[in-house]
């Protein structure tokens, strides 16, 4: 019934979408945009990612003609089963040569696995677990826009150096969450810290008074929280209604993007500090393109996840173009060999386990008073360099990492 529903949803959402057939022959390319449409993480992001994989083939189709492109969507439900499913009915029966997004950690290392049987190409933007580019990263498998390890070393660190240095974690009990309290815990012992303790939280969740009142008690400066998406949105305001941070408690949102602090609303997020890859009034480039978006997302600005939707598929079509073909091993290895350069993330490369390297930036969500309207949520702290922001080359055990 599950795959049905993907099924209907793909072809509800399918669109074509030429980029020019001046040329007797031009290039046909199929993409698949799969997400959750409907879920936690359907505003991260769901229908916004279709957009914006809209808005990379025409802006492609104004300096390149000869490629044709479809674009097409589905539901994964945050379910891997249902994910590659999806996958394989794409690849094997419906000539999909990409699939883009793909949040959910779980789902895209399934997603992954496929891709690398089917020999196809997969540029993950919306999972952050560090296996893509660790033990199960793949040759067929690009991460674009960030991961658990540039998250808790930009925010974690952060905290540290604020003399938050005893922490509880509410941790989402999948891939992504312990991936990320692993991460972050990393962090914190290697700064002079200590975890305190923490809780596997069902995923997804609504009610957060269990979990919260276990960190309330635990003694901890810091409740680290290690989830996305709904889920985040829900612990944040439970946690100002039980008085949480009246207490003196602080919270580290691990993994937030800005529709999140949108929906809970400065006064109750002001003050939070967070790492992403992008925002969009960060300089003229990303404000551009976000002024664009906004228009044709229902007046709503672009996530991280939504910009590397646009970048990543941007390169892929570069790449298509270059070497005149779909062929999975010639444009991924021109992907590998020619820096990126887009005016989201600026200059930046893809290394061999995969891990696409930009800076990272940290950032406070304002207060009430500091801000102009009503997407005006973040001020720069600090940005993190490209050298910096993701976990060393040789450090994640990706079997592709030396060879030839």
């Amino acid at each position: 019934m599950a795959s049905t529903r993907c099924c209907i949803l793909t072809a509800a959402l399918g669109l074509a979408i030429s980029a020019g057939s001046a040329f007797a022959e031009p290039i046909h390319v199929k993409v698949g945009i799969l997400n959750d449409m409907s879920g936690v993480y359907a505003d991260t992001g769901g229908k916004g990612s279709v957009v914006a994989a809209q808005m990379a083939v025409e802006d492609f189709a104004k300096v390149n003609r000869d490629v044709q492109v479809e674009v097409v969507a589905a539901d994964h439900q945050n379910k891997p089963d249902i994910g590659a499913a999806v996958a394989r009915q794409w690849y094997d029966r419906d000539g999909v040569d990409a699939i883009l997004d793909v949040p959910t950690s779980s789902v895209a290392l399934a997603v992954s696995q496929v891709t690398r049987e089917k020999n196809k190409v997969f540029i993950d933007s919306g999972a952050g677990t560090t296996e893509l580019t660790g033990k199960q990263c793949s040759p067929n498998t690009i991460q674009w826009t960030y991961d658990t390890y540039a998250l808790s070393h930009g925010t974690a660190g952060a905290m540290l150096e604020r003399g938050g240095d005893a922490w509880y974690f509410l941790t989402a009990d999948y891939a992504f969450g312990l991936s990320l309290q692993n991460e972050a815990t990393a962090v914190i012992e290697k700064g002079g810290g200590r975890v305190l303790g923490s809780a596997r939280v069902p995923f997804p969740a609504t009610d957060f008074s269990s979990f919260l009142l276990q960190a309330q008690s635990s003694g901890a400066k810091v409740v680290g929280l290690a989830n996305a998406g709904g889920d985040t949105i829900n612990a944040i305001k439970q946690a100002h209604e039980f008085g949480l941070t009246d207490s003196g408690q602080k919270l580290a949102a691990l993994l937030i993007y800005v529709v999140d602090v949108h929906a809970i609303g400065l006064q109750t997020a002001q003050g939070l500090v967070l790492t992403e890859s992008f925002y969009w009034d960060l300089n003229p480039g990303t404000r551009a393109f976000s002024e664009r978006f906004y228009k044709r997302n229902g007046d709503a600005m672009p996530t991280m996840n939504h910009a590397g939707v646009y970048a990543g598929l941007s390169h892929y079509l570069k790449a298509v173009a270059a070497t005149k073909s779909t062929d999975p091993q010639a444009t991924m290895a021109w992907m590998k060999a020619n820096p990126t350069d887009d005016p989201l993330f600026g200059k930046g490369t893809i290394r061999a386990d995969g891990r696409k390297v930009h800076p990272m930036y940290l950032f406070e969500v304002k207060a009430p008073s500091e801000s102009k309207g009503a997407w005006d949520l973040y001020k720069l702290l600090d940005t993190i360099p490209a050298d910096k922001a993701f976990r060393p080359l040789g450090e994640g055990g990706c079997p592709l990492v030396g060879k030839p």
